[in-house]
Formats: C-alpha cells, sequence, structure tokens
C-alpha cells in the first residue's frame, strides 16, 4: 500500500508548505519525501508542485488532486476501521478541547474508556482556533471549542450550549450601572486575538464606553483570579464549567437589555466523514448530559 502512504505525505506537504516540515511530521527524511513525491506523479502522470522557490506550492494539477486525494484517504480510514462488537467502541482518536471544556470532557472520556476497553483517546488543550485548524485539516478527529459562525468546508458543527456574556467585578462593589462600573474601574481585556475577544470587543463599542485598559490575557480563568484580587474588571462569558464556591469573592451583573444578550457559544467540530463519528457523538451526548443536569 505504497500509494496511500505517498497520499499521505501528499497531504502533509499541501498543510505545511514544505517538504522538509512535511517529512518531520510523517518521520521520514526529507529526501524520501521527494522519492515519494517524484513516485506519485509518475503514477499520476504530471507534476503536482511547483518547485521555483524553497517551498513546496501546488501547482494547479496538485490542486485539483487535494480534495480527491482527501475523500480517498478518508474512505479508506473508514474501510479500515474494524467493525465493533455490538454496543462497544474500539479504535484510537484525538480530541481537542479549550480550556474551560476540558474538566468536563476528561470526566466524560475517562467514563468511557472504562466501558469500553478497546477505546484509546488521547485529549488536547488548545485555543478555539488553532484546534479548529488541526480538526479542518485532519489532524485531529473532532475539538469542543467556540462557535465563531463561520462554516468550514468538510466539517459538521453541533451546538452544545450558550455562555451569557455579563459584567464580572469584585463582591466589593455596589454599583448596579454596568457603564459607570466599566468607565470607573481598570479593565481587563479577554484575548482579541480569540473569536470570544472579538465578541466583547463588539460589545463594548455598542456601549460606546471609553474603558482604562490595565492588561490583556487569553485565559478566562486567570482573569477571574485577578477579579477577585480587585485588579479590575471584566466583560466574560460565565462558564458552564463554574462551580458556586469558584464565584466567591465575584460578582456577576446582566448587560443591559438594550445590547440583545450577546452570548458565546460552544460546540463540537468535526470532519463530515469521521469514520469515528459514532465515538464522538458519544462524547457530544455525555457532554451535553453533564452539563445541563
Amino acid at each position: 500500500m505504497s500509494n496511500i502512504r505517498y497520499m499521505r505525505t501528499f497531504l502533509a506537504i499541501a498543510r505545511l508548505g514544505s517538504f522538509s516540515e512535511a517529512a518531520e511530521a510523517v518521520g521520514l527524511t526529507q529526501a524520501a519525501v521527494s522519492l515519494q513525491m517524484r513516485s506519485l506523479e509518475e503514477e499520476f502522470g504530471r507534476a503536482l508542485f511547483d518547485r521555483s522557490g524553497r517551498l513546496a506550492v501546488l501547482n494547479t494539477a496538485g490542486q485539483e488532486l487535494l480534495p480527491e486525494i482527501t475523500a480517498l484517504l478518508e474512505h479508506y480510514d473508514r474501510l479500515r476501521q474494524p467493525k465493533p462488537p455490538a454496543g462497544q467502541f474500539i479504535g484510537q482518536l484525538t480530541v481537542g478541547a479549550i480550556v474551560s471544556s476540558m474538566g468536563i470532557l476528561a470526566k466524560v472520556v475517562s467514563q468511557l474508556k472504562k466501558e469500553h476497553k478497546q477505546l484509546g483517546i488521547r485529549l488536547i488543550s488548545g485555543k478555539s482556533s488553532e484546534l479548529t485548524h488541526k480538526v479542518v485539516h485532519g489532524e485531529i478527529d473532532a475539538a469542543f471549542v467556540v462557535g465563531t459562525g463561520r462554516r468550514h468546508p468538510g466539517t459538521h458543527w453541533t451546538m452544545l450550549y450558550q455562555e451569557p456574556i455579563c459584567l464580572v467585578t469584585h463582591a466589593s462593589l455596589t454599583d448596579n450601572d454596568p457603564y459607570a462600573i466599566l468607565a470607573k474601574h481598570p479593565y481587563l481585556r479577554f484575548d482579541r486575538s480569540q473569536h470570544t475577544g472579538h465578541q466583547i470587543d463588539r460589545v463594548l463599542q455598542q456601549m460606546a464606553v471609553v474603558t482604562e485598559d490595565f492588561l490583556e490575557l487569553n485565559t478566562l480563568e486567570q482573569l477571574l483570579g485577578l477579579i477577585r484580587r480587585e485588579v479590575g474588571v471584566a466583560l466574560l462569558p460565565l462558564l458552564h464549567s463554574l462551580q458556586d464556591a469558584e464565584l466567591d469573592g465575584l460578582r456577576v451583573l446582566p448587560l443591559p437589555a438594550e445590547l440583545g444578550a450577546p452570548t458565546r457559544d460552544i460546540g463540537l467540530i468535526e470532519k463530515r466523514n469521521n469514520p469515528r463519528q459514532a465515538i464522538t457523538r458519544e462524547l457530544y451526548a455525555r457532554y451535553k448530559t453533564l452539563v445541563l443536569k
């Protein structure tokens, strides 16, 4: 099945943009990768790359073949997937999750693996944008991420729940006016390079409040910790995973009704033809059951 291996290398080159990076990703030398691609080009009877520069850029023929090879390998992987006994899951898969979803997902995976001894699930954590990229390019099987409203070709998105965006302050603040609070106190921003940060920034623009920015972080839990220490205030999604005890020392205020109740959407993204979809669907169902208790 040499051609199958060669086509996997082809996809790695298409994703990473160079023979050297692809070689590292698939565990080969750069010379071996070059030889594989020469053999693949001979098999298809045409050049697949523009080799004029240092990068490996797909030419027109390579771009035309890319979706076909992707579909072929997905179909091949489905054929190779052994049919499990009735009621049993088997196989290996990798699932990603944002930090705030990892605790619940880890609990779900732990229970599922106890029930299905031949099932292996590796969990990875990361930012929504990074995990979505990995799903789109077939590097991981699925991920629990923040929804952006954008639909990526070849993927399927399923909403899990929505987290309302609220104003979070230290419990000692007694003011009930979100506009006044944001104008008077140091403001802690959530990373604007992430979709959640973009959403929050749009809310601030709607409110037309000029904030005194103190710092910007990409971890919600750290921001909550700083608010608890009276460093400042912040607009943040009210995490579903937060326990009552974790809100001790904090005050959560809803945003004015005229803003339209903005939320952060959390859901599951996976490849549309994922051969392990029965497993990811089970993870989704169990996760949702725990959250909605």
